[in-house]
């Protein structure tokens, strides 16, 4: 399924939220839905059950923590929901690569391009809501 079908069937309830205005939140729930769909695949070898169940839970957690951030009022609660995000990507990245040998090497690839992506992305926004340091107050020197 394409991300343009995929789209068109996630219903209006989703659409309507101001959090479906986010590129990131879409595409990650996308990959979600990808990632949920090459986990049934996977478990059907029986040498990567372990994998397919990893992968579905990582996948699945980066929109789910994207939300989750997005809803808190707080740069330093966002910021750490992104962070989990980030950590979610980087994670299915990794089970994507592990399951190139079952899903073959260009949906693999595909795959890991795609989150790839949401790495990029996430790194960014983590980075814009971590709180700043304050500036040194005399404290142990580095020298």
């Amino acid at each position: 399924m394409t991300y343009e079908e995929w789209e068109g069937s996630v219903p209006e309830r989703l659409r309507a939220d101001p959090l479906w205005s986010l590129r990131v939140y879409r595409t990650a729930l996308y990959a979600g839905e990808l990632g949920h769909a090459d986990a049934t695949r996977l478990a059907r070898h029986g040498e990567y059950d372990h994998v397919a169940a990893q992968l579905a839970r990582a996948t699945s957690s980066i929109s789910a923590n994207i939300a989750e951030g997005y809803s808190r009022l707080g740069p330093r609660d966002r910021g750490r929901y992104y962070e989990f995000a980030l950590g979610s990507a980087r994670e299915a990245r990794d089970w994507y690569f592990k399951a190139r040998g079952a899903l073959g090497v260009d949906v693999a690839e595909g795959r890991i391009d795609l989150h790839t992506t949401l790495v990029r992305i996430l790194t960014v926004l983590a980075r814009q809501n971590r709180p700043t340091m304050p500036a040194s107050t005399g404290g142990p020197s580095a020298n």
